[in-house]
């Protein structure tokens, strides 16, 4: 629980995290104030707009329509990466919700499912309007959801807030579905691998820049070095997957492996560099709607176990077969061996059919 900020401070918050920002109007007096609280705060909401086109989207967040009010957020995200400021104080984003949630939000507990419309979520959220249609095929580039986590995490840094304290709107008003659709490189939007990137951007200083939410790999100084070297893996055999337990893909298939690094019973595909890749999976029995779970996890190789593990990437079902793609970018340090393991929480076993491994790797 705290004092807003200041649109000063707010706006000194989002350049210090690297956000690129634009002030629109007269954003820094232009609020709802005389309608009711603003503040104390304990968190920020993840909307999207239900429009296209970036500058109409900020000048309807920033004027509202006849049956809303505007401004209808504090920050619109647009596709571009910019980040709009139409609001520094009380917004009509959040609405009314489940005072259940803003405990678990005030506690940075796991919040429980959204059942009733009893708080005042205005008075209590930050609230940023991703420019989408939300219609479930409409894309959020990488660089515009890099700059929501930026957006939220500059928040709680600024407030001393966990990433337990971002929420989507679908978690805090029953019958809302926001934000929704495809995000660039990582399927459909996912509020827990929301906050795993805003926890990440967290754990670095505010001027961390990686590019995007996963570290991105520096490039090397040499000009032979700066040739990168090619891995195309494959598990071509099928794999069933229990219910709630984590298994490790190993590769059997090596198509091209130019640094070598492919060993360790086919698992580990790097060591001792830097990786910029995806993986494709295929998945049956999935049901739609559940979730596989796709991470990166390292091993020291001296002492023969996990030491660090990546916040997982969520694979939705859907109707039929699955099919989707997890980016894999960033460093592995000498010694240490990198490698993909999955998970899903539906109530049967799944079966992986198929997972594919397409990367560019840079020696160290």
């Amino acid at each position: 629980m705290a004092a807003p900020l200041s649109a000063a401070a707010f706006l000194a918050a989002l350049k210090a995290e690297g956000c690129t920002t634009v002030e629109y109007q007269s954003w820094r007096t232009h609020n709802r104030n005389h309608k009711g609280a603003w503040g104390p705060v304990n968190g920020v909401m993840i909307h999207h707009t239900v429009s296209s086109g970036e500058d109409n989207s900020v000048a309807l967040c920033y004027n509202g329509h006849a049956s809303l009010p505007g401004p209808l957020c504090h920050t619109v995200g647009g596709k571009s990466g910019k980040l709009y400021m139409v609001s520094a104080g009380r917004a009509n984003h959040a609405g009314s919700g489940d005072s259940s949630v803003l405990t678990a939000v005030i506690n940075e507990t796991t919040l429980p499912t959204d059942s009733k419309v009893d708080t005042d979520g205005n008075a209590r959220f930050y609230g940023i309007e991703i420019v989408n249609l939300g219609n479930g095929t409409d894309q959020y580039p990488a660089v515009q959801y890099d700059a929501a986590v930026r957006w939220a995490a500059a928040l709680c840094r600024a407030h001393g807030w966990g990433a337990g304290s971002v929420i989507g709107h679908r978690e805090w008003q029953p019958g809302k579905i926001d934000p929704h659709g495809p995000v660039e490189g990582r399927g459909d939007f996912s509020m827990s691998a929301f906050r795993a990137d805003v926890a990440e951007r967290l754990k670095h200083p505010a001027s961390w820049s990686a590019g995007t939410t996963t570290p991105s790999p520096a490039k090397p100084s040499s000009e032979e070095t700066d040739v990168p070297k090619y891995v195309s893996l494959g598990m071509t055999k099928p794999l069933t997957l229990a219910p709630n337990t984590w298994k490790t893909i190993a590769f059997e298939t090596e198509w091209v492996d130019d640094l070598d690094q492919h060993y360790d019973g086919g698992q580990t595909f790097a060591t001792g560099a830097h990786y910029n890749g995806a993986l494709y999976v295929n998945v049956a029995d999935l049901p739609r709607g559940n979730e596989l779970q796709v991470r990166l996890v390292e091993d020291s190789i001296a002492e023969g176990r996990t030491v660090k593990t990546f916040p997982p990437t969520e694979v939705v079902g859907t109707s039929g077969g699955t099919y989707s793609y997890v980016p894999a970018v960033g460093v592995v340090g000498k010694g240490r061996r990198v490698k993909f393991q999955v998970a899903h929480y539906s109530d049967r076993p799944i079966t992986l059919t198929r997972a594919e491994l397409k990367a560019h790797l840079w020696a160290l």
